[in-house]
């Protein structure tokens, strides 16, 4: 709504994760998930996001599931004479548990690998992005070795198809502490305890964006 002052229209403003965001700019359809800390999780997610709850996917279930995709292409002269299109995704899946294993993870690992095989790769795609995060009462020292090693890239026909990537996190709220593999950038979105960073590194966007202007 909006509301007309002084002969202007004023946009009625809205509070997201403690910041006002004109109503207008926030998505209609984003459900709406009764654990308090991943529906705030999902406010700071949302305006990258196409947001489902209760996900399930090869047997494996999911609190809260995301994606973003990204398109651009670039033009010679004229729109209508455009070239070097590209795509990106990203498919976040994200569960909560009681306690988290080392083999926890590798299991999603394997599982990133599976759906890989159902990534439409052609020469107009960069990259596919599977990224898991766990929300965990605690971090034990093994996981949080193990995550903050963990990287894993696969080529698609040597590259010219792109390539996909699996990402990992871990995060516990109650303990304010997370830990994530180097590309898993959506984890500040899990950090309720710190603001959304102005980042001199590049997150998943801006990587994407960057390699497509090049």
């Amino acid at each position: 709504m909006s509301e007309e002052r002084s002969g202007e229209q004023t946009e009625e403003m809205v509070d997201v994760d403690g910041h006002e965001v004109p109503a207008s700019h926030v998505p209609d359809d984003v459900p709406e998930w009764d654990d308090e800390y991943l529906d705030r999780v999902s406010d700071r997610l949302m305006f990258n996001f196409d947001l489902e709850k209760d996900y399930r996917v090869r047997g494996e279930s999911f609190d809260l599931y995301g994606e973003l995709r990204m398109e651009t292409e670039k033009h010679f002269f004229h729109p209508s004479l455009n070239y070097a299109k590209h795509h990106a995704e990203e498919h976040l899946f994200t569960r909560r548990v009681d306690h988290v294993s080392v083999a926890d993870l590798e299991r999603l690992v394997d599982l990133g690998h599976d759906l890989a095989d159902d990534v439409d790769a052609d020469e107009e795609h960069y990259g596919t992005d599977f990224t898991f995060v766990l929300v965990a009462p605690e971090i034990p020292e093994d996981v949080r070795q193990f995550v903050a090693g963990f990287e894993d890239r696969t080529l698609i026909k040597f590259g010219y198809y792109g390539h996909y990537e699996v990402n990992l996190a871990v995060v516990a709220p109650d303990e304010e502490d997370a830990v994530a593999s180097e590309n898993a950038d959506v984890v500040e979105a899990f950090a309720l305890w710190r603001d959304l960073p102005v980042r001199e590194e590049q997150s998943f966007l801006q990587r994407v964006v960057g390699w497509l202007r090049s």
